[in-house]
């Protein structure tokens, strides 16, 4: 074993004790599907979990800084939802080996083995380089390959993919996914060059047409159940109702960094300020939507909505959710309305975050820092379940736009 690797090991283990090549291509939407999946007991520990990746992310940004973390074929593939994360099955290999990844568009590498462990075939390529990664849970270290990936029918070769000798804090999930910009990747390798994402891989080599994400989300009931799809190469029209219309990333640091925006947030047909215009992000990867302490305290005043000890988010009666007005996202020259049923946790899924079954809980909570920080709130996927969700790597540029979920009352 290198002697570098083993190092990185050792500093592994002290961390965690703390704490044939095909090419295929496509002139038409092909789809990976996406699983929204739930695997842990209480919303305090998807609050916490969520609170700890915001430190993270905004952390690490500061850390690596702007420069060094920036910011036809249409390929679909589906997703799946378990009420705290969004995986996706991804092939490694020839032949594939499948495996459940974390979709992840606030990080960029792909790697696997943290559960099912990366098997080596034909078309597996040792760069010789070592891969470590810190995340919000945990990290991982392991060798840094380039691989065929699979996903859907996407079949990408050379596709750099890191095979974790060491993860923790990933269970019961196979890796990451990781579509976010590319300069996440720089520092991650030994050498601390980028790695290119599957998504620039497939656009570099012309399998896909644009340099383009489409996410689709959807409102679930289900403790798991498949209700995603990720467009590789453009967008999916099918799964939107509105104009499709864009932003740039932001230009504000940290969260230029990411997928990020600037956005202001209003309460109810009054207009009251939630939160000014400012900077936050866009993530697959968080549940619920954080905002600045200071912002969430204007919301708690608005709604009436007070902590429950129990699972940690807020939690509102009866008589409060009748009364419950929209959230107004305002984003560039466009106005998403958040709906008061938008707002609430699914209720049939109460009691498996630890809560009462006839409760009403909020998915709005706090990001751990007052406003003014450069990222002052991030949009997770109780947000863009409500929304189409586009991220154009080429043009630096975030699209939304609604759906025939916007008005769900489902949950």
């Amino acid at each position: 074993m290198p002697a570098r690797l083993t190092s990185l090991l050792a500093l592994a283990a002290a961390a965690i004790t703390v704490a044939a090549k095909p090419i295929v291509v496509r002139d038409s939407p092909v789809s990976l599907p996406l699983a929204r999946r739930f695997n842990i007991t209480g919303v305090s520990n998807i609050l916490a979990a969520d609170q700890a990746r915001a430190k993270v992310l905004k952390t690490r940004s500061h850390a690596e800084g702007k420069e060094k973390a920036k910011a036809a074929s249409v390929i679909n593939d589906p997703v799946t939802n378990q009420a705290a994360i969004y995986t996706a099955s991804v092939g490694v290999g020839t032949p594939p080996t499948f495996y459940d990844l974390i979709v992840d568009t606030g990080s960029s590498n792909t790697w696997v083995g943290a559960g099912k462990k990366f098997v080596e075939t034909s078309s597996s390529v040792d760069t010789g380089e070592e891969v470590r990664v810190e995340y919000d849970s945990g990290l991982f270290i392991g060798e840094e390959y380039t691989d065929t990936v699979t996903l859907g029918d996407l079949v990408i070769p050379d596709q750099g993919v890191g095979a974790a000798i060491l993860a923790s804090g990933s269970d019961p999930y196979d890796g990451i996914l990781g579509i976010g910009p590319v300069d996440l990747t720089e520092g991650t390798t030994f050498d601390g060059e980028p790695v290119p994402t599957v998504l620039n891989t497939a656009f570099t080599q012309g399998l896909i047409d644009a340099n383009v994400i489409g996410v689709s989300f959807e409102p679930a009931t289900e403790a798991e159940v498949t209700n995603g799809v990720l467009t590789f190469g453009g967008v999916d029209e099918s799964k939107f109702t509105g104009e499709l219309t864009y932003v740039p990333i932001t230009s504000t640091t940290p969260a230029s960094a990411y997928v990020g925006i600037d956005q202001s947030i209003t309460y109810g047909a009054a207009g009251t300020t939630i939160l000014a215009s400012t900077a936050g992000i866009t993530d697959t990867g968080t549940t619920l939507v954080l905002l600045a302490s200071d912002a969430l305290a204007k919301y708690q005043t608005a709604t009436g909505a007070v902590p429950d000890d129990n699972t940690g988010l807020l939690k509102i009666t009866a008589d409060q959710f009748a009364n419950l007005e929209s959230l107004f996202f305002h984003i560039g020259d466009n106005t998403y309305e958040f709906t008061a049923n938008a707002q609430i946790w699914p209720r049939a899924l109460n009691t498996a975050i630890g809560g009462d079954e006839d409760s009403i809980y909020l998915v709005t909570g706090d990001l751990g820092s007052d406003s003014g920080e450069g990222l002052d709130f991030i949009d997770g996927f109780t947000f863009l379940e409500r929304f189409y969700y586009v991220y154009d790597v080429t043009n630096d540029k975030v699209g939304f736009a609604t759906t025939e979920f916007t008005d769900a009352t489902t949950n």
